[in-house]
């Protein structure tokens, strides 16, 4: 064959096309939303020397390969787990007591595949110093068993350090498992890995399985991130390991996030949690451990864990719901803002019944395209009605809502798509006056260090930096 033939070029043209017509058919058949399957679609049959890659890479959101072995692992992990009585919310914990401000979550119990408990202490930690040093003080407490999962672990002097105090408590005796998302730390060198099992601790990475084709398949990624101690303590929130969380690096120093530590029941569901990803990497249970006492009184909690595999949208669905329950306020700190339109409606349907809708947003970009569309659908939530806020010092990471004054929720979910439908997720809903009102004083406070988005500021903005918003939203769905 002449391979400088014109004919050669011309098939080889067509051929492409043709495979950008059955990857957009593929699109228009999986792709879980309009929007997406449009996102893909139009490139895919118009363009498609350039998004056939990407599309094998980034695409094939629902994965039906990996959906179905997920869950049956998952139906796996729940059948060891019963061996074990696992059930401390039903023989050990004390029932969620009667709450009217629960109650207004009327689908939150189905909702969550974990219960909502009562007698739960809570501690907030307001950036990276309180949440590590917390973090650093129950690991050098341990006597058992540490569980340990971050999105992103860098070897800088934050990961290095938590890297030495595992190896310590490991040579003491504890039992340590460290889980790490395979896409989030793909800069996490070898050595740092085989230092930490050459010390006898259990580190994986969270990757996607399946089929060959598969291996190129980087959308799903586990977003959580969870510390448990003994089995008695837990952390959970917005923090990774880096020492960016701790306001180290220019230009998005300092740095802005949050996390909580909590004591009680709701523990066994952050260990639940951290074995049924634990088990999908090694098909493995941990060591899963019921401390022998409870606090006697405290903040009634539940975990709602969400991912791709689940049967419903649960993460789009719990925000949903808790801006449907807000009677006066509702009140929301994200990083990303690319809502669905359920999320949108709720919002605008807020504004209408008179709630106190605001949302806190970064003022400095981490990922351009990803800014850009979240600036043209804050400047569309601003004309209907919506606050808008971005916080001014330095980078905004931290995920909360506080709704009224008795619920507020704080944990791993972004308001996009990603989070929505791609991400495994985590979110720590509390129903309490005392810690609601910890969180409104730390958001006011937030709010009173952030510019207020205004609808002049939206129509001010030049026409061609709206044209390149407009055309992040047209991808916003696959970001």
């Amino acid at each position: 064959m002449d391979y400088h033939s014109p004919y050669f070029f011309g098939y080889l043209i067509g051929f492409t096309h043709l495979l950008g017509i059955v990857a957009a058919i593929h699109a228009l058949l999986t792709v879980r939303t309009a929007q997406g399957s449009i996102a893909w679609a139009m490139p895919l049959i118009f363009i498609p020397y350039i998004t056939l890659i990407p599309y094998l890479v980034f695409g094939r959101s629902t994965f039906d390969a990996y959906v179905k072995a997920r869950r049956q692992a998952n139906s796996e992990m729940r059948n060891a787990i019963a061996d074990f009585n696992w059930k401390p919310w039903i023989e050990e914990a004390v029932a969620a007591r009667r709450s009217d401000a629960y109650e207004s979550l009327r689908a939150m119990p189905k909702l969550g595949r974990m219960p909502c408990l009562a007698n739960n202490e809570l501690k907030l930690l307001i950036n990276g110093d309180a949440t590590f040093t917390a973090i650093f003080d129950a690991i050098r407490a341990a006597k058992k068993v540490v569980f340990v999962q971050f999105f992103i672990i860098h070897d800088d002097d934050l990961g290095r350090r938590l890297q030495s105090l595992l190896l310590e408590k490991a040579a003491e005796g504890v039992e340590i498992f460290v889980l790490y998302d395979q896409i989030g730390s793909h800069s996490l060198p070898a050595r740092y890995i085989a230092k930490l099992r050459a010390g006898g601790i259990q580190i994986k990475a969270f990757a996607t399985r399946g089929s060959w084709l598969n291996r190129f398949q980087v959308n799903f990624r586990n977003h959580r991130k969870i510390v448990v101690v003994d089995g008695v303590t837990g952390f959970v929130g917005g923090h990774n390991v880096g020492d960016e969380y701790l306001g180290l690096k220019p230009p998005l120093a300092p740095w802005r996030d949050t996390h909580v530590a909590i004591v009680g029941p709701v523990v066994a569901c952050l260990q639940e949690s951290f074995a049924e990803d634990w088990f999908w990497a090694t098909r493995e249970l941990p060591p899963l451990i019921l401390p022998e006492s409870y606090p006697e009184d405290g903040v009634l909690c539940q975990l709602l864990a969400s991912g791709p595999a689940d049967s419903q949208e649960t993460c789009s669905l719990f925000f949903v719901e808790a801006i449907h329950a807000a009677k006066e306020r509702v009140w929301i700190t994200t990083p990303y803002f690319i809502p669905d339109e359920p999320v949108s409606a709720a919002l605008r349907l807020a504004v209408l019944r008179g709630v106190d809708v605001r949302l806190l947003l970064p003022s400095r970009p981490d990922h351009y395209t990803v800014y850009a569309a979240s600036s043209l659908f804050a400047f569309e939530a601003v004309r209907a009605g919506v606050r808008i806020f971005r916080y001014t010092p330095g980078f905004l990471h931290q995920k909360v809502v506080l709704v009224d004054n008795e619920i507020s929720a704080i944990g791993s979910a972004n308001l996009d798509n990603r989070s929505f439908r791609l991400n495994f997720e985590l979110m720590l809903l509390t129903v309490d006056e005392d810690f609601a009102s910890q969180i409104e004083a730390m958001l006011s406070d937030d709010f009173a260090q952030a510019h207020e988005i205004s609808i002049d500021e939206s129509k001010e903005t030049p026409r061609l930096q709206q044209l390149g918003m407009r055309v992040a939203r047209l991808i916003s769905p696959i970001l």
